[in-house]
């Protein structure tokens, strides 16, 4: 009996909330609960995990592997630790709350970024939504306590917006260049990244390799416990499981069911920041989340309406409506 249409839908969606809010919760013990706090070499165990991941979906075909130059893809693998490393550190020192408010920030970072770099000048509309993102932020920020104590905490949390909102623009410009898939890009760049990772890890972190009676805050030195270890397995797998999720979600529904997703996770991070880590969630802090999610909701149905208008344009073509049939996602 064939299955309801819904199923693998949900299914994969769940997953990617189950993956994504998961490895927030993940990080934050294995960074703050158990101690473990080398967030260089943490992101190193998640990029190999990633490796040893896209070897095993591109032998299930999950994808076909496409051969890119080195040198192309060397600036999108050291963005990509910068941004790994820059979000590792920021959920060491902020709060969860704060974390995934910042995350939030992106959004109209982007568009900051492509304003600036690229001439690309959204309509009044989306300016009007991004600036409701904007101001929710900010409401949602201004009375955080920590923040005034925090000034290193708030330094790489927006160092880590910057990075990341640059390495997204550039992942969206590489695959158009390159002619590649998310997943293609995805399993050219990582073994790179991951060489690039076990360069930095000895020159920013303390290993205690040399050491008689190595400190308890170097690699070597550090109580390795059978909870901590589990933690760390757990997060680096929660990583893998995330990219492959979100390519499940965006493959079995559009790019509008993942945004709407991604408030269903933004939501149950910033509970469970408050439930698990005991994050203070003041009312003012409260409506500028509010406020900020029902900025991104509006960007994300513009952003929707203009992607079916820009179908329906190409529908018209005599041969666009076959060529969309051959290329649809099952």
């Amino acid at each position: 009996m064939p299955s309801a249409p819904w199923i693998k839908p949900a299914l994969y969606g769940t997953l990617n909330i189950a993956a994504a809010t998961g490895i927030v919760f993940a990080n934050k013990a294995v960074l703050s609960v158990y101690g473990f706090e080398f967030a260089t070499a943490l992101t190193l165990l998640h990029t190999l995990t990633t490796v040893l991941g896209m070897l095993l979906f591109c032998q299930l075909g999950m994808f076909t592997p496409k051969k890119v130059p080195t040198l192309q893809v060397a600036p999108l693998a050291a963005a990509y630790v910068g941004y790994v490393v820059l979000n590792n550190l920021s959920l060491k020192l902020n709060t969860v709350g704060f974390y995934q408010i910042s995350k939030i920030c992106i959004m109209p970072t982007l568009i900051g970024i492509e304003m600036a770099l690229f001439g690309k000048y959204p309509n009044h509309k989306t300016l009007m939504a991004v600036a409701l993102v904007c101001f929710g932020v900010a409401l949602a920020t201004v009375t955080d306590a920590g923040l005034t104590t925090n000034s290193l905490g708030l330094l790489v949390g927006v160092s880590a917006i910057l990075v990341t909102a640059m390495y997204q623009v550039w992942a969206g410009s590489k695959q158009k260049e390159l002619q590649t898939g998310s997943m293609q890009l995805l399993h050219q760049y990582t073994p790179l990244a991951a060489c690039m990772l076990a360069v930095l890890v000895p020159i920013l972190e303390p290993i205690g390799l040399f050491d008689q009676t190595p400190d308890a805050h170097t690699l070597r030195g550090y109580t390795y416990s059978i909870s901590s270890v589990t933690a760390i397995a757990i997060s680096s797998v929660l990583g893998l499981l995330v990219s492959l999720s979100t390519f499940l979600v965006i493959g079995a529904t559009s790019s509008l069911t993942y945004n709407i997703v991604g408030h269903l996770k933004t939501v149950t991070i910033l509970t469970g920041g408050c439930l698990i880590f005991g994050d203070t969630m003041s009312v003012s802090k409260l409506s500028g989340v509010a406020v900020a999610m029902a900025g991104i909701a509006w960007y994300s149905q513009m952003q929707y309406a203009i992607l079916q208008q820009n179908t329906a344009v190409k529908q018209k073509t005599p041969d666009a409506e076959s060529a969309h049939d051959q290329t649809t996602l099952r």
